[in-house]
Formats: structure tokens, sequence, C-alpha cells
């Protein structure tokens, strides 16, 4: 391998993904591809995504598990009343569901009426759900952490639950102090840097490196390669 390449946060923007994976003339003979989660909720084409990340997975890419594949898999194989609707509605679960061509009326609940979950049925929903129940949360590489939310400062990574992995902030951003360098997602590198409205790559003082850009609102979709640190963005 000549190359690794890092990407984070796609959120159904299958168009930006491509573009992004074009510009770097990506090659899966000699790339590493690793992929940090979220490839679904708020953009419009997470089945698309999906079906993306399912064919570069085959073709040897490290697919890891985001927060909202974790809310994804809550709202979808429960009962859950609060993780179906703040999924649906507050998450981007509605945006995906829509790109399996489910219409609001099918997926819509009444606040006032006793909670049942709609029953939606599709092959393919189910086939890529069962995907990312299968992902990883994390993966680490030599002196390389990869994860997408972070790691907890003061817990070993053996003995941490996943969820931590998926859903850590500010605990981790700014208590980190290991000797191994984490690059994650989940938090848009402009609520990382000082200056308003970067997008770009967040390189911490502390061995912290942020690459969700924020494409889903209206950011750049970063890729980081390494050991160069060359930093490639699509908006």
């Amino acid at each position: 391998m000549k190359r690794t390449l890092v990407m984070s946060d796609i959120h159904g923007e299958l168009e930006m993904f491509e573009r992004l994976l074009n510009n770097v003339n990506y090659n899966p003979q000699y790339d590493q591809l690793i992929l940090l989660g979220d490839y679904v909720d708020r953009g419009p084409n997470a089945k698309l995504v999906l079906e993306k990340v399912i064919q570069l997975k085959g073709q040897g890419a490290i697919v890891l598990k985001g927060n909202h594949e974790d809310m994804m898999i809550k709202a979808l194989t429960t009962n859950d009343e609060k993780a179906w609707k703040h999924w649906i509605t507050r998450s981007g679960g509605g945006q995906t569901l829509a790109s399996y061509g489910f219409n609001e009326s099918e997926i819509s609940f009444n606040e006032d009426d006793v909670f049942s979950k709609p029953e939606i049925h599709s092959k393919t929903l189910l086939r890529h759900l069962d995907f990312i129940q299968n992902l990883d949360p994390i993966y680490q590489h030599d002196e390389t952490i990869f994860v997408h939310a972070g790691v907890h400062p003061s817990t070993p990574i053996a003995d941490t639950d996943p969820y931590v992995l998926m859903w850590i902030r500010e605990e981790f951003h700014n208590g980190y102090a290991g000797d191994k360098t984490v690059i994650f997602g989940h938090t848009p590198t402009k609520n990382l840097h000082l200056e308003h409205n970067n997008n770009s790559i967040f390189f911490g003082e502390n061995r912290i490196i942020g690459i969700d850009g924020g494409a889903v609102y209206g950011g750049q979709l970063n890729c980081l390669e390494l050991p160069t640190k060359t930093v490639f963005s699509v908006k």
C-alpha cells in the first residue's frame, strides 16, 4: 500500500463522495481507504452511499460505524419510541428512509396517539441494516487510532463502551493525552477551529485530527492522505 486515505461523515452526499474519490485518484490495489462512519441521514442519497460503501469494503476498504448508523440500527431494530422519533424527526432518518422510496405518510406518527412504530419493508434496507450492524467502531494501526467520535481520555479502549467511541465530543477533544494519534469525524471541524466557518481538517496539538468538514451542512467533504498528511476536499 502506498497511501492511506481517510474520509468521514458522508451523510448521503453521494455526488461529493464519488467526486472526492475521483479527485484523490483512489485505487484499491494501491491505497488503503478508511471510512469513519456516518454514511446516512440528512443528505439525499443514503441508500446509494451505503451501496457504494459496501462495494468499497468488498474491495478492501476499512469501514467503521458512526453514531448515525447507531441511531438507525436502534430505530429500525427495536420498538423504542424515543429512538424512532429522535432518528426520524431530529437526526435525518426521514431523509434516509425517503432514499429507499418511503414517503412521509408511511413513516409518520401522531404525537397524540399511543406510539406504534410504522411497519416498513424493503429487502435492500434489511441488507444494508445487516451490513451496518456488523461494522466495528474503531480501528488501530501502528501508532494511529481511527474512530468515528473519539476515545475516552482515561478509559482503556478495550474497556470502553462502543457508544462512547461513536458519540464522545468535548471530553475527548480537551482531555486526550495519549501517545497515539487519533483521527476522527463526528464533530464538524468548524467547531474545533478558532476561525469561524473553517471546515478544513483540524490538527490538534494533543495528537487529535478531526476531518468532518460538515459536508451535509453546506461545508466540505475532506480526505486526509497518510503518511504525508496531504488534505483533499470537495464542496
